[in-house]
């Protein structure tokens, strides 16, 4: 596939996911405005998106791909393939691990993500339960990111391009059709987001099955390309964490404003990026 062709692929399903996650948000909008509840939402969603944004599709996608691609030019295939597995295991063990101290530890999450909302027990109490339905999305979106890393270096770009829509249509449909079922009506984006994780790792799947690359988690901590690509991470993850911080202050301040705050602040920062996300972005 030439360089075009792939930028067009790639901007098309890139222009398609913005333009849902825009009408998702004026979906969820909508449906919830402004309140306690959107705002323990917002903040429960944003610490899962902020990891993911530091290990999976930031940190880690640097390190790893430029190494998948110098095995899969100068390696064999088992190699390539046995380099793909020891990441996985060791990748899936540490996603396990932070998925089960996030969902234990969510008040003292909450605490230090939001203070501001100590004051409110409500408030605190419903955040804290959104975070743990949602917590397990950094599990699957990790493992997301990872897929995508593969087929984009097998050059199945759409695939990882595309694979967003599934969040944005999964949340859509939870603030339609689910909301009305559950109480409070703000549980059902919750769940939506975590079978959103699900729905986009699912959809990769069989496209790795074609390439013969799907993962067989397996821990070898004597791996070189590992350790290779934990050693990337470092100057990486150092480098995607400033803006990450900075949102979270935004948050920070925002928990101890008055009801609805946070929830103003996150549709603007949505308006404010959309066209970007258009132009820029895709």
């Amino acid at each position: 596939m030439n360089l075009l062709k792939a930028l067009a692929t790639m901007s098309a399903m890139t222009l398609l996911s913005r333009i849902l996650g825009f009408v998702r948000d004026t979906v969820i909008a909508r449906v919830f405005g402004a309140g306690l509840m959107t705002d323990a939402f917002f903040v429960a969603f944003k610490i899962p998106n902020l990891l993911r944004r530091l290990f999976a599709e930031g940190a880690f996608s640097q390190a790893f791909v430029p190494i998948l691609g110098e095995y899969k030019a100068k390696r064999s295939f088992n190699e390539t393939h046995q380099l793909i597995d020891d990441v996985a295991g060791l990748l899936g063990l540490a996603l396990f691990i932070v998925t089960l101290i996030g969902v234990i530890a969510a008040p003292v999450v909450i605490y230090l993500s939001a203070p501001g909302f100590s004051a409110d027990a409500q408030k605190f109490d419903v955040t804290v339960t959104l975070l743990r339905i949602i917590f397990p999305y950094i599990f699957f979106i990790s493992l997301v990111a990872f897929a995508g890393g593969i087929l984009n270096t097998y050059s199945r770009f759409w695939v990882p391009a595309f694979t967003p829509v599934l969040l944005n249509l999964s949340m859509i449909a939870g603030a339609l059709w689910l909301a009305p079922h559950v109480h409070p009506p703000v549980l059902a984006l919750a769940w939506s987001v975590a079978l959103g994780g699900v729905l986009q790792l699912a959809f990769q799947v069989p496209f790795l099955l074609r390439l013969k690359l799907l993962p067989r988690f397996r821990l070898n901590f004597h791996d070189a390309g590992v350790w290779r690509i934990l050693r990337l991470m470092g100057p990486a993850l150092f480098g995607v964490s400033i803006s990450q911080i900075s949102l979270l202050i935004n948050t920070i301040f925002a928990s101890f404003l008055v009801t609805g705050s946070v929830t103003w602040l996150y549709y603007a920062d949505r308006l404010m990026e959309f066209p970007t996300a258009l132009l820029g972005v895709a």
